[in-house]
């Protein structure tokens, strides 16, 4: 058995492919005890696949899966057990409640099945019951609840033999928007009270921002990047991990790095970032943050990446605002979204957006975009990319 006292949940060189498509590429994550790890991504970016090659309802072609010190895969040993020994839970997107039992009944059929007395059944399905807010739905049939409700008795099903490890597969993504954040909640407080591990599928970054201790990328079958919700929010390593969380993604050159940026307040800027000013293909320039551990050489094509909410707007005086840089544009579309407004803006020819409290910008009205140097990242082009390609030209204000 391989040493690794502090992951609960340990996962080496997994690589697993349906006919000619390579589904996960030797992917390998950890998880501690008690934590919640969140696989994000788009459809088809492996991570559906990683979770049921753990529950053991996929066998990889190569690779290693530990889970609290037992191996229940490796490929080179030919071990591979069955889901049903690998002492877990699993919530599906669908509630998959039976129609012919009542709420208890489908809560405690993982107990009948390991031959569980009566007496205890009861007992633990009526904590359990309880634990969801369903006390008094018991005796009723699972299908006369709410869809909130159903996904409350999924996961009370998986949690009732007591895992130690529970997988989540797009659990929440069938309910409204309002049942989701309550659910968010719910799962967050059962897990402190029941102290169980969670791995987490989803392609809702908020919905893994709000539940991770720590969150893994996926694309294409690998691992894009990973850390703490915080850092993979605040600081993307890669242009695809900006475009997936929303961020406005442009091209540019290297002109220059390590200068300093004109920026006239550096309150909460990181003396250890480097700067770097972008020659952008309609001559004029902008000052970015490196994004990643390499710093780009000069002449080398780069994207600058910019959240949305980072971009402020304004009819005034065309120029750049003291300290960042400006550009010109015409907003396209906007949208109320209550605390604030979406706007479609056209810079060049090119698509921008931005996110703002709610103000008198209308459509059709020329603007002036602002942004601080040091919500500019700049991160270095993937391979085969080349520059104008998938980003925007930044006609800079004078």
């Amino acid at each position: 058995m391989r040493e690794h006292p502090t992951n609960f949940i340990i996962v080496d060189g997994l690589k697993k492919s349906f006919g000619d498509f390579v589904a996960l590429n030797r992917v390998s994550l950890r998880a501690g005890a008690g934590s919640t790890l969140a696989l994000l991504g788009p459809s088809g970016c492996g991570k559906t696949t990683m979770l049921r090659c753990i529950a053991g309802l996929e066998t990889p072609e190569e690779g290693y899966i530990e889970i609290g010190g037992k191996v229940v895969f490796d490929s080179d040993n030919g071990i591979n057990l069955m889901p049903e020994k690998r002492e877990l839970g699993i919530v599906f997107q669908s509630y998959a409640v039976w129609p012919h039992m009542t709420v208890a009944q489908n809560v405690g059929f993982p107990l009948k099945v390991r031959r569980t007395s009566k007496a205890e059944t009861d007992t633990r399905v009526k904590r359990m019951l309880d634990l969801v807010g369903l006390g008094d739905w018991a005796g009723r049939s699972a299908t006369q609840l709410s869809g909130g409700q159903q996904q409350r008795v999924a996961l009370a099903r998986a949690l009732i033999h007591e895992p130690s490890l529970v997988l989540f597969d797009e659990a929440l993504s069938n309910l409204d928007a309002q049942l989701r954040e309550q659910m968010r909640m719910e799962v967050k407080l059962l897990q402190d009270r029941l102290n169980f591990t969670a791995v987490y599928v989803t392609h809702d970054q908020a919905e893994a921002f709000a539940l991770a201790r720590y969150v893994m990328v996926m694309n294409r079958g690998q691992v894009e990047t990973e850390g703490l919700p915080k850092n993979v929010f605040r600081r993307p390593q890669t242009p695809f991990v900006a475009k997936f969380l929303g961020l406005n993604v442009h091209s540019g050159i290297i002109r220059s790095t390590g200068g300093v940026p004109p920026v006239a307040n550096h309150e909460g800027v990181d003396p250890a970032d480097v700067y770097a000013e972008i020659a952008l293909p309609d001559g004029e320039t902008l000052w970015g943050r490196i994004g990643q551990d390499r710093i780009p050489v000069v002449g080398e094509e780069v994207l600058v990446c910019m959240r949305r909410e980072h971009l402020s707007l304004a009819t005034a005086r065309p120029g750049k605002m003291s300290g960042g840089n400006g550009f010109h544009g015409t907003i396209r579309a906007k949208s109320f979204l209550g605390l604030t407004e979406e706007y479609v803006i056209d810079v060049a020819g090119r698509e921008l957006r931005a996110i703002q409290p709610v103000t008198d910008l209308e459509e059709a009205g020329s603007v002036v975009v602002n942004v601080r140097p040091y919500d500019c990242i700049v991160l270095s082009q993937p391979a085969g990319h080349r520059a104008g390609a998938e980003a925007g030209t930044l006609e800079l204000a004078n």
